[in-house]
């Protein structure tokens, strides 16, 4: 059986809370005080979840990103989502995840999941092999994303761009050396964007899946961009569009 995991941090856990996430304590640095440690207290306890008070020490020791803030909330493992799920929307827009092909920074992955929240994508898929996973670090990063968008772990990347596609969604690679600008691509309608490694890119098989390889027009030396950073603008490219702005 997994252990139970930490959420880190007053943004995460607050948003943990928030979410009505499954949190089995609270746990606060003595003396810890402000406008989000009260509004942490005060949800947990009108959930009815124990809140506990631990020396800084304990918390340093229980902690895995060592930037806990003072505050972390206990939870079961992480759940994942299944990946069917993520191909048709609640809310009845046109599918549009984010596959990510073996990132390994947990740091990258958490920026990702948290941008993707905030451009109004359904879902991130990972492999369950030989990349990020959602660790403490990877949720912290995301600042509370993960309490609402839904992750899912597939056991074969290509394998998972053939399902897309049989459900129609158009598949977008980012390629540094792709043949049309990012600009280019019509991201309307069902949409899986794929965002390669970052020392690697994409791979051979995945960029044979993708419909289309799209590019960001580079100047100077430096060859790319940070994988979070360059996903960053492929994703808003792509809200921008869906909104017509």
């Amino acid at each position: 059986m997994e252990e139970k995991r930490m959420i880190e941090g007053r943004r995460p856990v607050l948003e943990a809370l928030k979410a009505g996430s499954q949190v089995t304590r609270v746990c606060l640095q003595k003396g810890a005080h402000g406008g989000p440690v009260e509004e942490i207290i005060t949800l947990a306890k009108g959930q009815g979840i124990p809140v506990e008070y631990w020396e800084k020490s304990r918390l340093d020791q229980r902690a895995m990103t060592r930037n806990h803030q003072g505050i972390m909330a206990e939870t079961p493992p992480f759940a994942y989502a299944p990946f069917e799920q993520l191909l048709s929307p609640a809310d009845g827009e046109p599918p549009f995840l984010v596959i990510l092909d073996h990132l390994q920074d947990p740091h990258n992955l958490g920026a990702l999941v948290r941008t993707a929240y905030a451009a109004g994508c359904h879902g991130i898929v990972i492999p369950e092999r030989r990349a990020a996973q959602m660790t403490p670090a990877a949720i912290r990063t995301a600042a509370g994303a993960t309490e609402y968008l839904p992750i899912a772990k597939v056991v074969n990347i290509a394998r998972c761009l053939d399902q897309c596609k049989q459900a129609g969604l158009w598949v977008y690679g980012a390629d540094m050396s792709g043949d049309n600008l990012y600009t280019t691509g019509d991201y309307k309608g069902p949409l899986a964007l794929v965002i390669g490694s970052e020392g690697e890119g994409l791979s051979r098989l995945s960029k044979e899946k993708c419909d289309y390889l799209v590019r960001l027009p580079m100047k100077g030396a430096v060859a790319s961009l940070n994988a979070s950073v360059a996903g960053a603008l492929l994703l808003y490219e792509v809200l921008r569009q869906r909104e017509g702005i």
